[in-house]
């Protein structure tokens, strides 16, 4: 199967290093949300880091849990007359790794002469399958330039140090996680065709498979392997996952690829932002939709999306607020049953939140600041500094304002999608338990206000600060959605109130205090200067000219030290301007305008979340210039390993940030209670921004190019479409077109000095 032809469906790499090959690895992982693969060779050397991850199975490590990874399916090892083929021995001629976007495969091209003279070629092909996603697939061909003797091994490694094997028949393993009662299954079917004719083995799966044949110039060696992956408490279920999807259409190989190429395009119909005008944008928005899409599984509400999703063993697979306020939206806009599997996530592992705001005292829903399956705290203790000292690690003690990103995902969730369902079954009691938190959580003091102390906001460059501006702003507006999600309740669906009301106790009285809370909360803000405080106290702290440090490719805390940086006003990332791009719409332009430029002088962007985030509210305010400085950052995070640590798998948030940018930065998506409003700012350069999005069962096809925008219905009812003080009305098949005038593109804010970035670690 050919890659590509055009670049911006494609990544290719075709030099290996073995120093880089671990970022490389991560950038050309396949996955499908149960499954994730890095992009490891096949025929692995020294360097290489085969992994399979599958979703949510979690070993309980020493200190926290951690993702396990599945027996090696991947070695193929291939000997020329006795001379097994590598990259690190005889003379390689070519040798190319291209990862396929639109159909959702790693395909591979090694031509390898060997010391004997003989010139072998094998190409690869590689996938998790998106229609069946316990399923996954390899196929290689093999062509060499002169007869020789060649023997082909496959089989399943052994148990990773994660896992024991309990039980082993023909095609198939059964294994323990070790710390658990986890069980894990894997079973493989291969073949082998020469010149068309099936050919032989010794051995049967999981143990090694070997073929071995007299090749000739004219023959071509075609290998098919379909394994099959499945997660369960019990042996039986997990043996019979396995055996079915053997024995069933995703053991047929041509089906199995025509499927997975047909639920790729189905996605990419549902997904695609496409950018005419600027080659290297186009390529990254892909970038990032490929992996977004390979992330999430709909069909399993027990698991979210991790840090760096399932492409690597940074942060251990966990859940962070990542997945609400930078993933969601993508899900939301593009794939709202992946973005309602993920929520559901959450209404999951509610129990857990309980748990964790009453070990601290406090009512409601307090949730993890990192989780795993059962969402408990898996935040570790402390970790070990460059001397091997021993750092405390406050997040999941202090960093509380995930409660209020959950509720904001749910309740923007709800206004996206109309999915009444999920507020009845499911949200209202997260807004309800997460309001509930806060209102125990602020104390109300001699100056008649309610007051947050002792948090970490998104900055985590300050501690235990008093009343940071994002916490306490997001916790009034999670306390305003679980009033308005109640009313709801209570007038469309008064049962299903009253049941919850008995079931969380919840008395008119208490209620009444989340509205005073609410309504009370300090925020910060200076009305004469319109700025935030981003903490009590932050401006009487030293300010530092980050222009100095412009050339700086470490992050400003180690550059400063941790305890200046603690004194300084040196923000780790988006702190105030994520509110902004949060809750952008409630601020008058210039608070908007004035905050950012303010607080965007002072961030490091130590965080891969940072810069995207600088770049949709830059986008919003029209200063494009400074957005797309910002966007291109975000795409080189990954493409370009410019934080150094992209080996530890793609930055997943950010990713799902630069679709953000891109669809409600530049295009300006917002909702509407009647529709969809946008308002473009395009960079120069680019020609055309086109994009669907889902909008309460409805596709809207949006095209916005300078001075004009367009929107087609292709389905669902009738619906309002705003630019500016301008409103088409959708039916069904038809197009509204708005000429942008002066609404287009701008070029204001260019004297807003964007701060080069630093480089930090998450």
């Amino acid at each position: 199967m050919e890659p590509p032809a055009d670049p911006a469906w494609r990544l290719t790499d075709d030099n290996y290093v073995p120093t880089l090959e671990h970022e490389v690895e991560s950038r050309f992982a396949v996955g499908n949300g149960f499954l994730g693969v890095r992009g490891s060779l096949d025929q692995p050397t020294e360097a290489s880091r085969p992994r399979t991850y599958i979703a949510g199975l979690f070993d309980s490590g020493e200190a926290v849990p951690s993702l396990v990874s599945a027996p090696d399916w991947l070695r193929l090892r291939l000997r020329v007359d006795g001379e097994e083929l590598s990259l690190e021995r005889g003379k390689t001629l070519d040798h190319t790794r291209t990862l396929d976007f639109r159909r959702g495969l790693l395909l591979s091209s090694l031509r390898q002469r060997t010391a004997a003279g003989v010139t072998v070629r094998i190409r690869g092909l590689r996938l998790a399958s998106l229609a069946w996603r316990e399923a996954a697939a390899q196929v290689a061909t093999i062509e060499v330039d002169r007869p020789c003797r060649l023997e082909l091994e496959v089989g399943l490694g052994p148990a990773t140090s994660s896992l024991e094997a309990v039980h082993q028949e023909r095609g198939l393993v059964v294994c323990r996680v070790r710390r658990r009662r986890d069980l894990l299954a894997v079973g493989a079917r291969s073949s082998l065709r020469v010149d068309g004719r099936a050919l032989a083995a010794t051995g049967d799966e999981p143990g090694p498979v070997v073929w071995a044949w007299a090749a000739r110039p004219d023959e071509k060696a075609s290998l098919t392997r379909v394994v099959a992956f499945a997660a369960s408490g019990s042996e039986e279920l997990a043996t019979l996952g396995v055996r079915r999807a053997l024995a069933g259409q995703a053991s047929r190989i041509s089906r199995l690829l025509r499927r997975h190429a047909g639920e790729w395009q189905r996605r990419w119909s549902e997904s695609d932002v496409a950018v005419e005008g600027d080659p290297a944008t186009q390529r990254a928005l892909r970038f990032a939709v490929y992996h977004l899409v390979s992330a999430a599984d709909p069909s399993n509400e027990r698991v979210s999306v991790g840090a760096r999703a399932l492409t690597g063993d940074a942060y251990k697979g966990h859940v962070f607020w990542d997945a609400d306020v930078f993933l969601l939206p993508f899900y939301t806009f593009t794939w709202p049953a992946a973005a309602r599997a993920m929520l559901m996530y959450r209404y999951h592992t509610l129990p857990a939140a309980r748990a964790k705001a009453a070990s601290q005292g406090y009512r409601g829903a307090l949730y993890a600041w990192e989780s795993a399956d059962t969402g408990e705290e898996t935040a570790p203790p402390f970790a070990l500094g460059p001397q091997r000292e021993v750092i405390p690690i406050r997040s999941g003690i202090q960093e509380h304002h995930i409660s209020a990103d959950v509720a904001y995902a749910v309740w923007r969730y709800w206004q996206a999608t109309g999915d009444t369902r999920f507020l009845r079954e499911a949200g209202t009691e997260i807004l309800l338990e997460t309001s509930r938190f806060w209102a125990s959580r602020a104390r109300l003091e001699a100056d008649g206000r309610y007051h947050v102390r002792g948090v970490i906001g998104p900055d985590e460059y300050h501690e235990s600060v008093d009343d940071n501006a994002y916490t306490n702003a997001m916790a009034a507006f999670n306390i305003e959605c679980g009033l308005a999600a109640a009313e709801l309740l209570r007038r469309r669906w008064p049962q299903r109130w009253s049941a919850l009301r008995r079931e969380l106790a919840l008395a008119d009285e208490e209620m009444a205090l989340w509205r005073e809370v609410q309504q009370g909360l300090v925020t910060g803000f200076d009305p004469k200067t319109g700025l935030f405080e981003q903490f009590d106290g932050f401006a009487s702290l030293e300010e530092v000219d980050l222009g100095a440090y412009a050339d700086r490719t470490a992050p400003m805390d180690l550059i400063l030290g941790p305890e200046r940086t603690r004194r300084s006003q040196v923000i780790k990332q988006a702190d105030v301007v994520m509110l902004l791009a949060l809750l952008g719409d409630r601020f008058a332009r210039s608070v908007r305008e004035a905050n950012f430029r303010h607080y965007e002088a002072r961030t490091g962007h130590g965080s891969s979340l940072s810069p995207p985030v600088h770049a949709l509210v830059a986008a919003r305010l029209g200063a494009v210039e400074v957005a797309k400085r910002f966007f291109d950052e975000t795409a080189a995070i990954d493409l370009d390993d410019t934080m150094g640590n992209a080996a530890g798998g793609v930055h997943i948030g950010a990713l799902g940030g630069l679709w953000q940018a891109a669809v409600l930065g530049f295009a300006g998506l917002q909702i509407e209670a009647s529709g969809l409003r946008f308002e473009p700012h395009l960079p120069a350069g680019w020609k055309r921004l086109s994009f669907p999005v889902q909008w309460r069962r409805r596709l809207v096809r949006v095209e916005v190019a300078p001075g004009r925008l367009s929107a087609t219905l292709e389905r669902g009812p009738p619906m309002s479409v705003y630019v500016g003080g301008e409103r088409g009305h959708l039916r069904r098949g038809e197009t509204w077109r708005c000429e942008l005038g002066g609404r287009g593109r701008r070029q204001g804010g260019e004297s807003w000095a964007a701060t080069r970035s630093g480089r930090g670690s998450s």
